[in-house]
């Protein structure tokens, strides 16, 4: 687990690279979709976070011109391309007027019923989890889950980006934050199943959406013990997201590879971040 990569950002945490024995576990197939999440609202009644604080963060490109100046409350100052949209939530993944099946007026995107449901924080992950009788993956886990059976390989497939110039994943081509030239087929998310699995057969482990891990989020690792079922530290500020998102470009994050990471407040929500469930292998 972890990376010595020298390309990455040490600061996060990413090495030493270090041994780790985990437990069986299942880990879904897919990042949970809308049409999941759907089921789960429409058997409990759930309001995710974002519902009810009124508001969730946009990428700016993705908010209809003529409508930035009413739905945007405010930019992040740091990052700018984060618009605080109000009205945004799973539903309406840009905000008023848009939604996931295509009969938006203001932005026809299609059928969203098996993209990764997004603006869920991860308390709302954590609730998702609980009703399906599964559980957030540990980092350990996820990180095992995505290697896909390879050792030490910055991607799922390999060391390669795009081997042979074939794009494996929905990551950010162009100039970030103003050019997405949508090389991989999309600018925004994707099915979850648009692009080919990895070697455990688990699809969309790398771009897509940032998924949310159960551990919170710690840099002090070390190599010098083998780790047995690690779950990170009984609190802190900020739980672990893995795998990157269709924002990710190497100018900016290229923490679309395996052993990247970074990290969010529970109750924060964005639409590029979702999550899958885990749980005891059976017998």
């Amino acid at each position: 687990m972890g990376t010595d990569y020298k390309g990455g950002f040490a600061a996060d945490g990413e090495g030493p690279v270090r041994a780790v024995s985990l437990s069986p576990f299942e880990i879904d197939v897919f990042p949970v979709t809308n049409q999941d999440f759907a089921r789960f609202v429409e058997a409990t009644g759930y309001r995710t976070e974002a519902e009810q604080f009124g508001w969730s963060f946009v990428f700016w490109s993705h908010i209809p011109e003529d409508r930035f100046e009413d739905l945007v409350d405010d930019t992040v100052a740091a990052a700018p391309w984060w618009c605080k949209v109000s009205g945004a939530f799973w539903r309406q993944p840009e905000g008023p007027g848009s939604d996931l099946f295509g009969s938006s007026t203001e932005q026809r995107r299609g059928d969203r019923s098996r993209h990764p449901v997004v603006h869920v924080s991860w308390n709302d992950a954590a609730a998702y989890a609980r009703w399906a009788g599964k559980a957030l993956p540990t980092e350990a886990q996820w990180e095992y889950a995505a290697r896909g059976g390879l050792e030490q390989k910055l991607y799922p497939w390999g060391d390669e980006l795009t081997p042979n110039g074939k794009h494996m994943c929905n990551v950010w081509q162009g100039v970030f934050p103003r050019s997405d030239t949508a090389e991989d087929g999309y600018a925004g998310t994707c099915p979850v199943d648009a692009f080919p699995p990895n070697g455990y057969g688990l699809f969309s482990m790398t771009g897509n959406v940032w998924e949310w891990c159960s551990d919170w989020f710690h840099t002090s690792f070390s190599s010098a013990r083998l780790l047995t079922d690690p779950a990170g530290p009984g609190g802190g500020s900020g739980r672990v997201m893995k795998g990157g998102s269709f924002l990710c470009h190497a100018s900016y994050c290229n923490r679309y590879r395996v052993a990247a990471r970074t990290s969010n407040t529970p109750d924060s929500s964005t639409s590029n971040l979702g999550f899958r469930c885990v749980r005891k292998a059976a017998g």
